[in-house]
């Protein structure tokens, strides 16, 4: 009876566990499923406010002309206390810059990611400190997830190269040249014009699909070093799911510091859909699917206190990347054409939802020549 009775349990734990899988396998398929048309045309034109005339003003699109040579994308949530400190070694940083050179332009984009506290306050003081025009402020009303942040920023973006940085100032902002270096010596070298480049009026280096990522690979030793054992396991065991989910090529995924040409924005940033911590790791899935060329780099960083990851973070990490696997590996999330993608947020906040299907004709046909032009300019140097 004994024996009876343990086989009984055994069975019914089985049984349990069985059940258990299936259902948070299925619960991973129908979230897949319900986010497989996470793009932004689906979503009504975003607008902001100028806190001087208090008009609301049409955010621009990340498909529109460049108008700035830099776009620096600040996601914050609950950041009125590390905030002020980062802005003003970005702005002091930023003012240097133009003092130097009068014709480098810039914007800084703080996305509130839904904010309790005073970020929105400290951010506008910013803006009315500097002008709308080089500080902006986008208000996502409640909290999306650093991802989603990052995603608006960049889609409503004005530079030529963008990048994005996290709010704490961990990382000295003036190591931003490293990452703007690299890559207009590998866009030089992708259109083999060497040191014409610069001088040859068609060299764009918006329009050369790069990312270069900022890493603190160079920093795991010492971090190894002084962190406690189970922490350093985690980070062992995390790597490992990204190398199985996105595959090899970046060390540091999670660094909060890159960089983007305006034509890797407009791919990636059109295509994502992971909200929360693991939008990076799909980043690099997402180049390696449209082979945009990527580039890591060493930065300084330092750990400031009040950081936003706990042990619910990690969880929700696990729980995207599931997602991710199962949303690309079933077909269930198409990669969109920067394209289409263009006619489509051009026409919807110009013509209404339904659109106008002449004007989306005619954007389509000048969209699709700066494709066939930037592809014709990668296929070049294979001739």
């Amino acid at each position: 009876m004994e024996i009876l009775s343990l086989l009984t349990m055994v069975e019914i734990m089985v049984a349990l566990i069985v059940i258990l899988i299936l259902g948070l396998f299925s619960v991973i398929i129908f979230e897949a499923y319900r986010r497989r048309h996470n793009h932004s045309h689906v979503e009504a034109p975003a607008i902001f406010e100028d806190p001087n005339s208090l008009k609301q003003v049409r955010c621009p699109s990340v498909f529109d002309p460049a108008e700035k040579y830099l776009s620096l994308i600040v996601p914050a949530f609950n950041e009125e206390h590390r905030l002020p400190g980062a802005l003003d070694e970005t702005m002091n940083y930023l003012q240097q810059r133009v003092a130097q050179d009068k014709s480098f332009s810039y914007e800084v984009m703080i996305i509130d990611d839904g904010s309790a506290d005073g970020t929105k306050r400290v951010a506008f003081e910013y803006v009315k400190k500097y002008t709308v025009d080089n500080v902006r402020l986008i208000l996502l009303g409640r909290n999306h997830g650093k991802g989603e942040a990052i995603r608006k920023g960049m889609l409503h973006s004005r530079g030529e190269l963008l990048l994005m940085l996290d709010a704490d100032g961990a990382t000295k902002v003036n190591d931003l040249e490293k990452l703007e270096n690299q890559i207009h010596a590998v866009a030089k070298k992708e259109f083999q014009l060497g040191d014409s480049a610069t001088s040859d009026s068609s060299f764009r280096v918006s329009d050369v699909p790069i990312v270069a990522f900022g890493s603190r690979a160079h920093l795991e030793e010492k971090a190894l070093a002084t962190r406690k054992w189970y922490r350093n396991f985690l980070m062992k065991g995390f790597h490992l799911v990204v190398l199985l989910s996105a595959g090899p090529g970046i060390r540091d995924t999670q660094c909060g510091f890159k960089m983007f040409t305006r034509a890797a924005g407009r791919k990636l940033f059109s295509n994502i859909r992971l909200k929360r911590w693991c939008f990076d790791v799909e980043l690099v899935f997402l180049c390696k699917r449209f082979d945009i060329r990527m580039i890591e780099t060493s930065v300084n960083w330092s750990e400031i206190p009040g950081s936003k990851v706990n042990l619910l973070s990690i969880l929700n990490m696990l729980w995207e990347l599931a997602l991710m696997s199962v949303g690309y590996r079933t077909g269930m999330w198409r990669i969109r054409l920067s394209v289409f993608m263009k006619c489509i947020s051009i026409c919807s906040s110009t013509f209404g939802t339904l659109g106008c299907f002449g004007e989306m004709l005619e954007i389509a046909e000048d969209a699709l020549k700066f494709e066939l032009s930037v592809a014709s300019g990668a296929l070049n140097k294979f001739h």
